[in-house]
């Protein structure tokens, strides 16, 4: 059953590959602790009590937000044993999340990033090209780690000024770029092709040796140059998406239009980014209240 429910993820479901293998070592770790401690071998077999007190051997070990994406793991995979009719109860039924402290999303100021974006001169090289680059399509997009890494070359139209990208569970969506973006990429291309032996793998970015770039690469030089020009906290790409959402609603965008550009399924999720907006909020306060 597990094989099969692995297959359904990817075939059917479409998860991203992370998302599958953060789920498949769930599971390996749900299916040792009831081999080691039931001597039961088969995860589809276990019951209320035994995946209860798996979840209550991780609360002094790790996070609730980790158990909580454990906890999600199963009741995809029992939800998928009842349709196939291998069990006819789902013994996540009575299992509750944890309780989590909401967090808000760590972002750069516009300040900051004109800083790096504008006054930092990066090196003319292929290296130098593709790093800026990199840098202005995450915080110009707003797109994924996993998103801009799968970039294809076809899917960046410079006449239309915009990107195609394949987000999670493979849905599409097309995001705008500013005018500015152009020259940068025509800059990038122009060097790689020069410098770089074209490979049929159809990639935007590449190394040097033409191979794609890959996500330890990317994030280690975004986190160099965040933290050259801030003193946030975390100092990521996803800080960057972070950023080009909290910057798009501060300066008055409609929140659906966000929604769509980040590409969010639900509206809560793209809501969090509006408590960002205090700077927003104390513009209207100096501007509306008597005694401000």
């Amino acid at each position: 059953m597990v094989d099969s429910f692995f297959k359904f993820l990817k075939y059917e479901k479409r998860y991203s590959p992370r998302t599958i293998t953060s789920y498949q070592n769930d599971l390996n770790q749900f299916s040792k602790f009831i081999q080691d401690t039931y001597q039961e071998s088969k995860p589809e077999e276990a019951n209320h009590g035994m995946i209860r007190s798996w979840v209550l051997s991780m609360v002094d070990q790790i996070g609730p937000r980790s158990i909580n994406r454990k906890i999600a793991c199963l009741r995809s995979f029992y939800k998928f044993c009842l349709r196939r009719e291998v069990i006819k109860k789902d013994p996540m039924m009575k299992v509750k999340i944890l309780k989590t402290q909401k967090k808000l999303p760590h972002f750069v100021h516009e300040a900051d990033m004109a800083k790096l974006l504008d006054n930092f001169e990066f090196s003319d090289d292929l290296a130098g090209l593709r790093e800026k680059l990199i840098i202005e399509l995450f915080y110009g997009t707003g797109i994924r780690l996993s998103e801009l890494i799968g970039l294809r070359e076809s899917q960046v139209n410079l006449k239309e000024r915009t990107i195609k990208v394949l987000g999670k569970r493979n849905k599409e969506r097309v995001i705008p770029f500013s005018k500015s973006l152009v020259p940068i990429i025509e800059d990038y291309l122009s060097q790689r092709n020069k410098k770089v032996d074209k490979k049929n793998h159809g990639m935007l970015f590449v190394l040097d040796n033409g191979n794609p770039v890959y996500a330890v690469m990317v994030y280690r030089l975004v986190k160099k140059y965040l933290s050259q020009f801030t003193s946030v906290e975390k100092r990521s790409p996803h800080v960057l998406r972070h950023s080009f959402a909290t910057h798009l609603l501060n300066k008055g965008a409609e929140i659906n239009a966000v929604k769509d550009l980040l590409g969010h399924t639900s509206l809560a999720a793209t809501q969090v980014y509006t408590h960002n907006s205090i700077e927003k909020l104390k513009k209207v306060f100096n501007q509306a209240h008597p005694k401000a």
